[in-house]
C-alpha cells in the first residue's frame, strides 16, 4: 500500500513537470494588431485615388535580348576615308571674237595703179584698195589674187574673204524669141489690147566731176513682172559705181548684184505687181574724169506670171560730167 502511495505521488510529480515544460516553451504570444485606418477627409471633398487603389508589388519586366538574332557572325567593315575632290578649277573666260563679217567680194578693178576690189555690204558697194578704212572698224589690209584681207581693229582679228565668195547671179536665160514664135507656142504674150513693156532712165543730164549722182531704172507694163535678170555697161574711166539698190518696185522682194569693171549684172525678183513707172533699180555713181559718157542696158529679160514678156527698145542714159 505504501509502495502504491509512493508510485501515484511519482506519477503525479511526473505529469506536473511535463505540464509545466510544455507552459515554458510554448512560443510567446503576438501583440494585438490594431487596424490601420486612412486620414480623415474633410467633409465635401471628393475621394483620392491613393484612397481607392491598391499598391501592387513592383515587378522587373523580362529580360534583354543578349545580342542581334540576325547579327552576322563576319567582323565588321571599316570604312576607307576618301580624299576630298578638289575645287574645280573657274574655265577661262571665252576669247572675243569679231562680229559676223558684213562685206563679200563683188568684183575688182583693173586699171593702172595699185590693186583695187569691190566689196558689197547690204546694197551698197566700196572701191577699196589697201589700207583704206571701212565701216564697222575694219581697215583692208591685204589684196591677193585668191582674196582680200580685213582686220577687225578692235581686236586685231584679220579676216580672209575669198574671191569664190563674189555674190553669184542666176545665168542670163536665152534671148526672148519673137512674138509671133511665142504666140505659137502658147507662152505668154502680150493680150490683144495691151502693149510691150515700156522702160525709161531717170538721172541728171550734166554731173560735175567728184559729186555723186544717182541712175534710176523705171519700167510701166500693162502685165505683171515678177523678175528680171539683167546686165547695166558703163564707162570704168570715166564713172565708178558707189552703191546699187533696188528700186520701189522690188522693196518687198529679193535683190543681188555684182559689179565687175564696166558691168553691173543684177536679179531682181518681186510679188509679181503691175508696175506704173515704177522705180527698178537706182545706181549711185561717182563721175571721176570729165567727158561724156554713158549708161546701158546689155540685157534684159523681163518674167511675167506666164513667161517672158515683152520691152521696147531703151536707148543708152547719157550725161556730161564738167570740171
Amino acid at each position: 500500500m505504501a509502495r502504491k502511495k509512493k508510485f501515484l505521488f511519482w506519477s503525479v510529480l511526473a505529469a506536473a513537470a511535463a505540464a509545466g515544460g510544455w507552459l515554458v516553451f510554448e512560443p510567446p504570444s503576438r501583440p494585438p494588431q490594431t487596424e490601420a485606418r486612412p486620414p480623415e477627409r474633410p467633409a465635401g471633398s471628393a475621394p483620392r485615388a491613393a484612397d481607392t487603389a491598391f499598391d501592387l508589388p513592383s515587378r522587373e519586366g523580362l529580360s534583354r535580348p543578349r545580342g542581334d538574332l540576325f547579327a552576322s557572325s563576319a567582323p565588321p567593315v571599316r570604312a576607307v576615308p576618301t580624299k576630298p575632290k578638289p575645287a574645280a578649277e573657274a574655265a577661262p573666260p571665252p576669247a572675243p571674237v569679231a562680229p559676223p563679217m558684213p562685206y563679200r567680194v563683188a568684183g575688182q578693178v583693173v586699171h593702172d595703179g595699185p590693186p583695187r576690189v569691190v566689196l558689197a555690204r547690204d546694197d551698197r558697194v566700196f572701191f577699196v584698195r589697201e589700207g583704206d578704212t571701212l565701216e564697222g572698224g575694219y581697215r583692208v589690209e591685204a589684196i591677193k589674187p585668191d582674196g582680200v584681207t580685213l582686220v577687225y581693229t578692235p581686236l586685231e582679228l584679220r579676216q580672209h574673204l575669198a574671191v569664190a565668195s563674189a555674190l553669184q547671179v542666176p545665168p542670163a536665160p536665152a534671148p526672148a524669141p519673137a512674138p509671133a514664135a511665142q504666140a505659137a507656142e502658147g507662152k505668154g504674150v502680150p493680150a490683144a489690147d495691151g502693149r510691150p513693156a515700156r522702160l525709161r532712165w531717170e538721172g541728171p543730164a550734166q554731173v560735175q566731176a567728184g559729186s555723186e549722182f544717182e541712175v534710176a531704172l523705171k519700167i510701166t507694163s500693162d502685165q505683171p513682172v515678177r523678175g528680171s535678170p539683167m546686165q547695166l555697161s558703163y564707162d570704168a574711166k570715166a564713172l565708178e559705181p558707189v552703191a546699187v539698190r533696188a528700186g520701189e518696185f522690188f522693196a518687198q522682194g529679193s535683190f543681188t548684184y555684182r559689179v565687175n569693171p564696166g558691168s553691173i549684172f543684177v536679179g531682181a525678183f518681186g510679188k509679181g505687181e503691175v508696175p506704173a513707172d515704177a522705180e527698178f533699180l537706182v545706181v549711185t555713181f561717182k563721175p571721176i574724169r570729165s567727158g561724156a559718157t554713158a549708161v546701158s542696158l546689155s540685157s534684159l529679160q523681163l518674167q511675167g506670171a506666164r513667161g517672158a514678156l515683152v520691152h521696147e527698145p531703151l536707148a543708152a542714159f547719157r550725161t556730161s560730167i564738167s570740171q
